[in-house]
């Protein structure tokens, strides 16, 4: 479960402008729940999920050789939902890693598809920046970032999301906490800014004690936008002119529902908050491990191309594993609609 925020650290959280009534605040008003849903309507969703809102066979993959991924130009290779590995030169980021079976304190819920926990820890190189982008269980997994520990040289966590860390072994020198427009620079040719979302927080009851963020990572004359999750807001254009053009922009696209329409984009969506950012290749996370919504599994892809191809968006959806080099040519194919048994 981690530790909430306290001493120091949540001194530091009540001086800022985005914390107000003891919670962190999206800058758009935002419910978590829309005003129709209720706890029975939900129950009934959840009881009568489609038959194929998993996949009935294993997901293809491919094991990439980490240890020996070597890329003057980043270098992506993504592990189904929002964890992925950037690797530019010598550099090494690691964001939202959980490679655990289940994204969820208790094991009937948020169980890994078949085909998608392939990776562990020891086929990892050593992290030179772990980016955690908020609390939730499916971003921050105990399991894993206990295996991670030995290997992570610095990390870097949005505002209150070092107290879990912290409370789990990892030293507080190591550890970096942003607020919105804050920016960590771990090298002259490297810079991380965090950037607003519209989510929430929280790994119990309370919520919104710790910050959630997007990110925009400068890493060897390239520009990204990591990020994380959020519903669809201003926020996107407001970065896209602050900071793009983007080469790429990682975005959610996956895990919506009509009940929580503003902490989660639908696919349309997001294909619009990649025109927004001025993001010349859209990576769509998120999807393709966990089954947390009531959507089949591979509709989020399907509706994202069909969208993308009406605004003339370009995106990669590599598979599992797959390594993508930024500026390659790569060659797309829809793996999501030709599984084997």
């Amino acid at each position: 479960m981690g530790r909430r925020p306290s001493g120091s650290r949540l001194d530091r959280i009540q001086k800022t402008t985005n914390y107000t009534d003891g919670v962190f605040q999206n800058v758009e008003p935002t419910v978590v729940m829309a005003k129709e849903a209720s706890f029975f309507k939900l129950l009934r969703e959840f009881n009568n999920k489609p038959q194929d809102v998993s996949p009935v066979h294993p997901l293809p993959h491919i094991k990439t050789a980490l240890k020996a991924l070597t890329s003057e130009k980043p270098a992506i290779v993504w592990f189904g939902h929002s964890s992925y590995l950037i690797r530019s030169r010598n550099f090494t980021v690691l964001v939202d890693p959980v490679l655990s079976n289940n994204a969820s304190p208790v094991r009937f819920f948020g169980k890994a598809f078949q085909g998608t926990s392939v990776y562990g820890a020891d086929d990892f190189p050593d992290i030179d920046l772990l980016l955690i982008t908020h609390d939730h269980y499916d971003h921050l997994d105990y399991k894993t970032v206990l295996k991670f520990k030995h290997k992570v040289k610095h990390v870097v966590c949005s505002l209150g999301v070092g107290a879990h860390l912290e409370y789990w072994g990892f030293k507080p020198e190591t550890i970096t906490e942003l607020n919105w427009w804050e920016h960590h620079q771990p090298d002259s040719d490297i810079k991380l800014t965090a950037t607003p979302a519209r989510h929430f927080t929280g790994r119990g009851v309370k919520r919104g004690k710790t910050l959630w963020s997007s990110f925009v990572l400068n890493i060897h004359g390239y520009q990204l936008f990591l990020g994380g999750d959020s519903g669809y807001d201003a926020q996107f254009k407001k970065i896209g002119e602050q900071f793009g053009p983007f080469d790429l922009a990682f975005l959610e696209c996956g895990q919506y529902g009509k009940y929580w329409p503003n902490i989660h984009m639908f696919p349309e969506e997001t294909v619009q908050a990649a025109r927004d950012l001025n993001a010349a290749i859209v990576f769509p996370v998120h999807w393709a491990k966990f089954a947390l919504s009531n959507h089949t599994w591979n509709e989020p892809i399907k509706r994202f191309i069909a969208e993308a191809g009406k605004k003339n968006q370009n995106y990669i959806s590599p598979l599992i594993g797959q390594t993508y080099v930024l500026g390659d040519v790569f060659e797309q194919k829809e793996w999501w609609n030709h599984l084997q048994p």
